[in-house]
Protein backbone atom coordinates (compact mmCIF):
# COMPACT_ATOMS: atom_id res chain seq x y z
CA UNK A 1 0.00 0.00 0.00
CA UNK A 2 1.10 3.42 -0.79
CA UNK A 3 -1.18 4.53 1.88
CA UNK A 4 -1.59 3.56 5.34
CA UNK A 5 -4.07 5.52 7.29
CA UNK A 6 -3.68 5.97 10.99
CA UNK A 7 -6.81 5.25 13.23
CA UNK A 8 -7.27 3.85 16.66
CA UNK A 9 -10.08 2.13 18.23
CA UNK A 10 -11.16 2.11 21.64
CA UNK A 11 -12.90 -1.23 21.61
CA UNK A 12 -11.40 -4.71 21.40
CA UNK A 13 -10.50 -6.96 19.47
CA UNK A 14 -8.33 -4.49 16.91
CA UNK A 15 -8.20 -5.46 13.49
CA UNK A 16 -4.98 -4.32 11.67
CA UNK A 17 -5.61 -2.33 8.72
CA UNK A 18 -3.95 -4.93 6.60
CA UNK A 19 -6.62 -7.29 7.84
CA UNK A 20 -9.10 -5.19 7.35
CA UNK A 21 -8.09 -5.33 3.91
CA UNK A 22 -7.27 -8.73 2.74
CA UNK A 23 -3.35 -8.06 2.88
CA UNK A 24 -3.15 -9.48 6.64
CA UNK A 25 -1.90 -13.32 7.75
CA UNK A 26 -5.19 -13.80 10.32
CA UNK A 27 -4.62 -17.37 12.23
CA UNK A 28 -7.58 -19.47 10.08
CA UNK A 29 -9.07 -22.68 10.63
CA UNK A 30 -11.02 -25.38 8.76
CA UNK A 31 -11.06 -28.49 6.37
CA UNK A 32 -11.45 -27.09 3.00
CA UNK A 33 -12.03 -23.65 3.94
CA UNK A 34 -10.48 -20.72 6.05
CA UNK A 35 -12.45 -19.54 8.50
CA UNK A 36 -11.26 -17.17 12.23
CA UNK A 37 -11.50 -19.78 15.10
CA UNK A 38 -14.95 -18.37 16.80
CA UNK A 39 -16.63 -18.81 13.23
CA UNK A 40 -15.24 -21.88 12.57
CA UNK A 41 -16.65 -23.35 15.80
CA UNK A 42 -19.91 -22.22 15.52
CA UNK A 43 -19.75 -23.45 12.08
CA UNK A 44 -19.45 -26.58 12.80
CA UNK A 45 -22.17 -26.72 15.82
CA UNK A 46 -24.43 -25.32 12.85
CA UNK A 47 -22.81 -27.95 10.49
CA UNK A 48 -24.19 -30.91 12.86
CA UNK A 49 -27.57 -29.54 13.62
CA UNK A 50 -28.20 -29.21 9.93
CA UNK A 51 -26.96 -32.52 9.33
CA UNK A 52 -29.61 -34.40 11.66
CA UNK A 53 -32.44 -32.66 9.46
CA UNK A 54 -30.50 -34.33 6.38
CA UNK A 55 -28.97 -31.18 4.80
CA UNK A 56 -25.10 -31.22 4.39
CA UNK A 57 -23.92 -28.03 4.83
CA UNK A 58 -21.35 -27.24 2.39
CA UNK A 59 -18.87 -23.96 2.09
CA UNK A 60 -17.78 -23.19 -1.26
CA UNK A 61 -16.28 -19.94 -0.55
CA UNK A 62 -15.06 -18.83 2.83
CA UNK A 63 -11.64 -16.53 3.80
CA UNK A 64 -10.64 -14.31 0.30
CA UNK A 65 -7.07 -12.67 0.25
CA UNK A 66 -6.62 -9.15 -1.39
CA UNK A 67 -4.73 -11.89 -4.12
CA UNK A 68 -7.35 -13.66 -4.74
CA UNK A 69 -10.54 -10.76 -5.04
CA UNK A 70 -8.27 -8.95 -7.51
CA UNK A 71 -8.04 -12.24 -9.32
CA UNK A 72 -11.74 -12.49 -9.55
CA UNK A 73 -12.19 -8.88 -10.19
CA UNK A 74 -10.05 -8.76 -13.12
CA UNK A 75 -10.92 -11.87 -14.50
CA UNK A 76 -14.05 -10.63 -14.52
CA UNK A 77 -13.29 -7.04 -16.07
CA UNK A 78 -11.34 -8.33 -19.03
CA UNK A 79 -14.36 -11.18 -19.65
CA UNK A 80 -16.82 -8.27 -20.15
CA UNK A 81 -14.06 -5.65 -21.58
CA UNK A 82 -14.27 -8.41 -24.41
CA UNK A 83 -17.62 -8.48 -24.87
CA UNK A 84 -17.63 -4.93 -26.05
CA UNK A 85 -18.65 -3.16 -22.69
CA UNK A 86 -17.63 0.23 -21.72
CA UNK A 87 -15.10 0.42 -18.50
CA UNK A 88 -17.99 1.79 -16.55
CA UNK A 89 -20.45 -0.83 -17.80
CA UNK A 90 -18.11 -3.44 -16.64
CA UNK A 91 -17.54 -1.97 -13.41
CA UNK A 92 -21.16 -1.73 -13.11
CA UNK A 93 -21.92 -4.84 -13.87
CA UNK A 94 -18.78 -6.75 -11.50
CA UNK A 95 -20.59 -5.18 -8.65
CA UNK A 96 -24.05 -6.86 -9.09
CA UNK A 97 -22.36 -9.70 -7.15
CA UNK A 98 -18.68 -9.03 -6.93
CA UNK A 99 -16.43 -6.59 -4.21
CA UNK A 100 -13.99 -4.38 -5.55
CA UNK A 101 -10.39 -5.91 -3.87
CA UNK A 102 -9.80 -4.96 -0.89
CA UNK A 103 -13.45 -4.36 0.33
CA UNK A 104 -14.72 -7.42 0.67
CA UNK A 105 -16.16 -9.14 3.44
CA UNK A 106 -14.59 -12.53 2.80
CA UNK A 107 -11.36 -10.57 3.70
CA UNK A 108 -12.27 -11.05 7.22
CA UNK A 109 -12.51 -15.12 7.95
CA UNK A 110 -16.12 -14.38 9.03
CA UNK A 111 -18.14 -15.20 6.16
CA UNK A 112 -19.20 -18.08 3.98
CA UNK A 113 -21.30 -18.76 0.65
CA UNK A 114 -22.58 -22.27 1.56
CA UNK A 115 -24.52 -24.71 -0.21
CA UNK A 116 -25.87 -28.39 0.32
CA UNK A 117 -23.44 -30.48 -0.74
CA UNK A 118 -26.19 -33.34 -1.08
CA UNK A 119 -26.72 -31.48 -4.51
CA UNK A 120 -23.00 -30.29 -5.05
CA UNK A 121 -23.11 -31.03 -8.82
CA UNK A 122 -25.69 -28.21 -9.35
CA UNK A 123 -25.24 -26.32 -12.17
CA UNK A 124 -24.78 -22.74 -11.65
CA UNK A 125 -24.27 -23.43 -8.11
CA UNK A 126 -24.20 -19.65 -6.37
CA UNK A 127 -27.20 -19.33 -8.04
CA UNK A 128 -30.63 -17.21 -6.16
CA UNK A 129 -33.11 -19.58 -8.89
CA UNK A 130 -31.50 -22.45 -6.96
CA UNK A 131 -32.86 -21.32 -3.35
CA UNK A 132 -36.41 -20.82 -4.75
CA UNK A 133 -39.50 -23.70 -4.07
CA UNK A 134 -38.61 -27.03 -5.92
CA UNK A 135 -34.81 -26.31 -6.26
CA UNK A 136 -31.95 -28.37 -4.96
CA UNK A 137 -31.21 -25.37 -2.27
CA UNK A 138 -34.77 -24.55 -1.44
CA UNK A 139 -34.42 -26.83 1.59
CA UNK A 140 -31.36 -25.29 3.09
CA UNK A 141 -32.45 -21.62 2.58
CA UNK A 142 -35.69 -22.78 4.77
CA UNK A 143 -33.36 -24.24 7.33
CA UNK A 144 -30.87 -21.23 7.30
CA UNK A 145 -34.25 -18.67 7.69
CA UNK A 146 -35.18 -20.61 10.62
CA UNK A 147 -31.82 -21.78 12.51
CA UNK A 148 -28.93 -19.94 11.26
CA UNK A 149 -28.88 -16.82 14.14
CA UNK A 150 -29.04 -19.41 16.77
CA UNK A 151 -25.44 -20.38 15.45
CA UNK A 152 -25.08 -16.33 15.37
CA UNK A 153 -24.69 -16.55 11.22
CA UNK A 154 -26.54 -14.04 9.73
CA UNK A 155 -27.62 -13.44 6.27
CA UNK A 156 -25.58 -10.62 4.46
CA UNK A 157 -27.65 -9.16 1.08
CA UNK A 158 -31.28 -9.77 1.97
CA UNK A 159 -34.32 -9.52 -0.81
CA UNK A 160 -35.71 -6.71 0.85
CA UNK A 161 -37.42 -4.82 -1.86
CA UNK A 162 -35.69 -1.45 -1.19
CA UNK A 163 -32.59 -2.24 -0.31
CA UNK A 164 -29.33 -1.28 -2.60
CA UNK A 165 -25.82 -2.77 -3.62
CA UNK A 166 -25.71 -6.27 -4.12
CA UNK A 167 -28.22 -8.40 -5.19
CA UNK A 168 -29.98 -11.11 -3.11
CA UNK A 169 -27.50 -13.79 -1.88
CA UNK A 170 -29.44 -16.29 -0.10
CA UNK A 171 -26.05 -18.56 0.12
CA UNK A 172 -23.86 -15.38 1.62
CA UNK A 173 -24.07 -15.90 5.39
CA UNK A 174 -21.67 -13.81 8.41
CA UNK A 175 -21.01 -14.57 11.87
CA UNK A 176 -22.04 -11.52 13.48
CA UNK A 177 -20.09 -11.42 16.70
CA UNK A 178 -16.45 -11.09 14.08
CA UNK A 179 -17.90 -8.83 11.25
CA UNK A 180 -19.74 -6.68 13.16
CA UNK A 181 -16.27 -5.89 14.58
CA UNK A 182 -14.56 -5.77 10.96
CA UNK A 183 -17.38 -4.03 9.69
CA UNK A 184 -17.39 -1.26 12.54
CA UNK A 185 -13.40 -0.85 11.99
CA UNK A 186 -13.60 -1.06 8.28
CA UNK A 187 -15.93 2.10 8.36
CA UNK A 188 -13.35 4.27 9.51
CA UNK A 189 -10.94 4.05 6.65
CA UNK A 190 -10.64 6.43 3.81
CA UNK A 191 -11.43 3.60 1.22
CA UNK A 192 -11.12 6.72 -1.62
CA UNK A 193 -7.24 7.22 -0.66
CA UNK A 194 -7.02 3.01 -0.08
CA UNK A 195 -8.12 2.42 -3.67
CA UNK A 196 -5.93 5.21 -5.28
CA UNK A 197 -3.20 3.22 -4.17
CA UNK A 198 -3.75 0.67 -5.57
CA UNK A 199 -3.46 -0.72 -9.23
CA UNK A 200 -6.38 -3.19 -11.02
CA UNK A 201 -7.69 -3.19 -14.15
CA UNK A 202 -10.45 -0.86 -14.07
CA UNK A 203 -9.64 0.93 -11.35
CA UNK A 204 -8.64 4.21 -12.48
CA UNK A 205 -11.79 4.79 -13.49
CA UNK A 206 -13.01 5.12 -9.90
CA UNK A 207 -14.18 8.65 -8.67
CA UNK A 208 -14.87 9.83 -5.35
CA UNK A 209 -18.83 9.84 -6.64
CA UNK A 210 -18.50 6.06 -7.40
CA UNK A 211 -17.11 4.80 -4.30
CA UNK A 212 -19.15 7.73 -1.98
CA UNK A 213 -22.21 5.55 -3.73
CA UNK A 214 -20.94 1.86 -3.67
CA UNK A 215 -19.84 2.18 -0.08
CA UNK A 216 -23.15 3.42 1.29
CA UNK A 217 -25.11 1.22 -1.10
CA UNK A 218 -22.50 -1.94 -1.28
CA UNK A 219 -21.20 -2.07 1.78
CA UNK A 220 -23.38 -0.47 4.36
CA UNK A 221 -26.95 -1.56 2.77
CA UNK A 222 -26.99 -5.28 4.26
CA UNK A 223 -28.81 -6.58 6.64
CA UNK A 224 -29.73 -4.76 9.55
CA UNK A 225 -28.79 -7.33 12.34
CA UNK A 226 -25.13 -7.01 11.18
CA UNK A 227 -24.33 -3.14 10.97
CA UNK A 228 -22.39 -1.64 14.12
Amino acid sequence: MSLIPGFAFSKTPFFSFEELIGKGDPELFGDGYQLRKEAHLAFLEMQQAAKKDGIAIKIVSSYRNYAHQKKIWERKYRNYVSRGLSPIECIKKIIEYSTIPGTSRHHWGTDVDIVDGNFINTSYLLSAFNFKKGQPFYKLKIWLEANAENFNYHIVYTNKEDRNGFKYEPWHYSYKPLSFDYLKQFKDLDILEILKGENFEGSEHFTETFIQSYFEEHILDINPDLLP
